[in-house]
């Protein structure tokens, strides 16, 4: 368990479209861009070893380009550098995070002040969900994966916690941004659940209001 005195007041910002990280789950990232390899070489001189993903605004073209306040800091658990200098590494979801400011500085990547305040589940044991029916959710899931052509070991979800199912499902459905954003501001893991089988419901109807498919 990662220690609440631990957490750094900035953090180095990765603001990746789609790329959703949640608390104790885990995302493989490939790193390429000059400038978010010289972030990771910092991030690895650090003891903390943080990164903040943060998912850009949903903006018109050519308008300036925003990102949300709230993300979710993971730690460098692996990593490994390929023959042509590039990085496969793995976060380990910490704890979500508020920016208070982006910080000025000749940094090639983006670095910003942050707060931990009102996210001190994220930093506790696993989250129940009370409510969770295991089997309504998996047959509205078949019907989404099989909608989507998308396929899964459907054993492994039968067993699966409910934190680690929900959490990976919200970070692995192609949902668009905002939607990604949702999910990860959900305050519970019950109301992500919520969240996450209303956007499923969504999809399934077209995105229209409309009867949902059979």
């Amino acid at each position: 368990m990662f220690p609440a005195t631990d957490l750094p007041d900035t953090l180095p910002i990765f603001p990746l479209p789609g790329a959703l990280l949640l608390p104790r789950a885990r995302l493989p990232l490939h790193i390429f861009e000059p400038r978010y390899l010289a972030m990771l070489d910092d991030t690895l001189k650090t003891s903390h070893r943080l990164i903040g993903m943060v998912q850009p605004m949903s903006t018109p073209e050519g308008s300036e380009k925003r990102l949300h306040h709230i993300g979710c800091a993971g730690r460098v658990s692996a990593f490994s550098e390929t023959e042509d200098g590039r990085y496969m590494i793995t976060l380990a979801g910490i704890s979500r995070f508020r920016i208070t400011r982006e910080v000025a500085g000749f940094s090639p990547y983006v670095k910003a002040d942050v707060a931990w305040g009102g996210f001190e589940r994220d930093l506790g044991p696993t989250e129940q969900d009370t409510g969770f029916d295991r089997a309504g959710f998996l047959q509205l899931l078949e019907r989404y994966f099989t909608a989507q052509d998308l396929s899964t070991d459907w054993d492994a979800m039968k067993d699966a916690e409910e934190e680690l199912l929900v959490n990976s499902l919200s970070m692995l459905c192609p949902f668009e941004l905002e939607d990604k954003q949702a999910l990860l501001e959900a305050p519970s893991l019950q109301t992500r659940r919520e969240t996450l089988v209303t956007l499923i419901e969504f999809a399934l109807r077209g995105g229209a209001d409309e009867e949902v498919m059979q």
